[in-house]
């Protein structure tokens, strides 16, 4: 058994007790999905306009859901006139509030449907895809084996590990998740999947990090504590744009959860990506926009 495999065993306790008081209820369900409606995202009656012809996809991150991780960041494109959609992938059963867990492979082909879906709403023959570390990085797996890049113009990476981590980048994770350690099993495939050197990672990256149609962009941290190096971040390729924050703005001391939650300087980079004939330079500044 190959070393990572001896740690994830390790490290990996079924508490799944402890999923029966964090289920949310049906009433909750629906609160939280009126919730985002009525914030402006995630609704299917929204039409792209003439200048964001294009919808967005939030695609969260291991351990996130599709309405936490997107708490600032979905808003933040709303107001910029964008219709914004975020889902739920990689959920194992019986666990509620902690998603991104299940195969990747699984979590794509998830993606693909919920692509249509937001297609086939809005009326959009492409949309644009951004996501915060395995949601960043997933993707690409359905623009390369399951027809994406046919659906989709960009996709922006907030601290993807596109080329693998550690499993002690992973569980760094953890502290920012309460009751998260009690819920991780060897029977949470997305954690070995992410694994630099896994067979996932391997088939993803052979002949290349990107799909000719797309165009790619990553947004990275210096400070990232889970997905480390954090150049390892970083696409090689035609039509990709690797951003370091701290180039934009040295003051900014965002790691790997901030950076996809609620560091403005990453959104103001976002919004360039997604909107690159209007791009306005970022800057420290940047936060105040």
């Amino acid at each position: 058994m190959l070393p990572w495999k001896h740690a994830l065993r390790a490290v990996s306790v079924l508490l799944l007790t402890a999923a029966a008081t964090l289920a949310p209820t049906a009433s909750a369900q629906a609160t939280t999905a009126a919730t985002t409606v009525s914030r402006g995202w995630n609704d299917f009656t929204c039409k792209p306009s003439a200048a964001h012809p294009r919808p967005v996809v939030l695609v969260h991150g291991t351990f996130g859901n599709s309405v936490d991780n997107w708490l600032f960041l979905a808003p933040y494109l709303v107001q910029r006139g964008y219709c914004v959609f975020s889902l739920d992938y990689g959920r194992l059963p019986n666990v509620p509030f902690f998603h991104g867990l299940g195969p990747i492979e699984k979590s794509a082909e998830q993606l693909d449907a919920y692509v249509d879906r937001v297609l086939a709403a809005t009326g959009a023959a492409e949309a644009d895809l951004v996501g915060h570390s395995q949601g960043g990085m997933m993707p690409r797996h359905y623009l390369k084996f399951l027809g994406g890049a046919e659906k989709v113009n960009a996709l922006v990476g907030i601290a993807p590990d596109n080329h693998g981590t550690t499993l002690l980048g992973l569980t760094a994770l953890l502290p920012y998740f309460p009751g998260a350690e009690d819920l991780i099993s060897e029977k949470t495939p997305a954690l070995a999947d992410q694994i630099a050197g896994s067979p996932f990672l391997t088939r993803l990256n052979e002949g290349g990090d990107t799909v000719p149609g797309v165009t790619y962009t990553v947004i990275a941290t210096r400070y990232d504590q889970v997905v480390t190096p954090y150049r390892s971040q970083f696409l090689d390729g035609e039509h990709v744009t690797n951003v370091l924050i701290q180039d934009k703005c040295a003051l900014d001391l965002s790691e790997h959860v901030a950076i996809g939650t609620v560091d403005r300087v990453t959104f103001h980079e976002v919004a360039n990506a997604l909107d690159p004939a209007h791009a306005t330079p970022t800057t420290c500044a940047s936060v105040v926009g």
